[in-house]
């Protein structure tokens, strides 16, 4: 964009509008507060979705109040540390969403694509490089979370959910280090490399499109959003709530997926036809509402938190050329 075509404020910074320097390092920083933040809400969505119908757990805020009552805050943030390393992904992850996106819309390459087309592809191939980075990490945080000590068993770690897949007998006095590498050497023991990427497929079916739809929704939700409100209104809290609105929305689409993935790394079932057969064999309908109410908080909170912290640190980046055509 050249200065004689650069409007007179700027809706939506792009790739070649930022200062790199400043936003790498900014959007770890925010990422990294996010994750830490809304991760005990991770832990609980994922033990929701790995319980046969209501073992352990019935509802969100029963989830949370047992497992703080048997475990303490550290049960809430149970394999946040292996889980962090999402914000390394996370800078690939943009990366390749503006770079895609920055390519879609040079006029020489693909011709005028709409906004929203831009988003979901972008968002897409966004997803299927973190993804690829990711699920190794994912895979060894979720068999973090499901563990608790056991009340029956004092001094042994079992899985909360009844199952002990891996076969693990891990000692309480060991640290999280240890309990970490121990759950490594029992996937490999497992399954070989090939576990760390244990339920990878459907991690690509469930998140590839659940971040192109967000990404889509939220560049649709943001138009539309910009046309209802008064111009004085900030855009930046529009950018905010449109983000929220589309995390609402692909968490709805998705959840039976995102189910099948978590089922697929911790369960360790055979394919994702057997993990949607066992699904509906053991919760029928409920199937599509598994989960779904912590799901929906985190995906609220997640997605208002990161746009906002996202679109700000656009904007501090942005380079002094455009500072002076940006709204907030």
């Amino acid at each position: 964009m050249t200065a004689v075509e650069t409007p007179h404020l700027i809706r939506t910074i792009e790739w070649d509008m930022m200062d790199k320097t400043k936003f790498f390092p900014l959007s770890m920083l925010s990422s990294f507060s996010v994750r830490c933040c809304l991760y005990p809400l991770t832990v609980i969505k994922t033990r929701l979705q790995i319980q046969r119908h209501n073992y352990m757990y019935n509802g969100m805020i029963d989830a949370y109040k047992k497992i703080y009552q048997v475990e303490g805050v550290a049960g809430l943030y149970r394999g946040f540390w292996i889980s962090s390393v999402q914000i390394v992904s996370g800078v690939f992850y943009v990366s390749t969403y503006e770079g895609v996106r920055h390519l879609l819309g040079q006029n020489d390459v693909i011709g005028n694509v709409d906004s929203r087309v831009k988003a979901l592809v972008a968002g897409g191939a966004a997803s299927l490089v973190g993804q690829t980075i990711v699920v190794p990490f994912d895979v060894l945080s979720q068999h973090l979370m499901v563990l608790g000590i056991s009340n029956d068993k004092p001094g042994r770690f079992i899985d909360k959910m009844g199952m002990n897949p891996l076969g693990l007998t891990l000692e309480s006095g060991k640290t999280k280090a240890q309990i970490s590498a121990e759950i490594i050497k029992s996937i490999y023991r497992s399954d070989g490399y090939r576990g760390f990427y244990r339920g990878y497929v459907a991690s690509l079916c469930a998140y590839v499109p659940n971040s192109a739809l967000w990404w889509g929704l939220y560049t649709s939700y943001q138009e539309e959003l910009v046309r209802l409100f008064p111009d004085w209104v900030s855009h930046l809290f529009i950018q905010a709530v449109a983000g929220t609105l589309g995390g609402f929305t692909t968490t709805i689409v998705t959840n039976p997926l995102d189910i099948v993935r978590a089922r697929l790394q911790v369960q360790r079932l055979d394919s994702m036809f057997s993990a949607f057969r066992v699904l509906w064999v053991e919760e029928r309908l409920q199937m599509f509402t598994k989960g779904l109410s912590a799901r929906l908080v985190q995906s609220a909170c997640f997605s208002f938190s990161i746009i906002l912290g996202y679109e700000t640190i656009k904007r501090v980046s942005i380079t002094e050329k455009y500072r002076g055509y940006i709204r907030w």
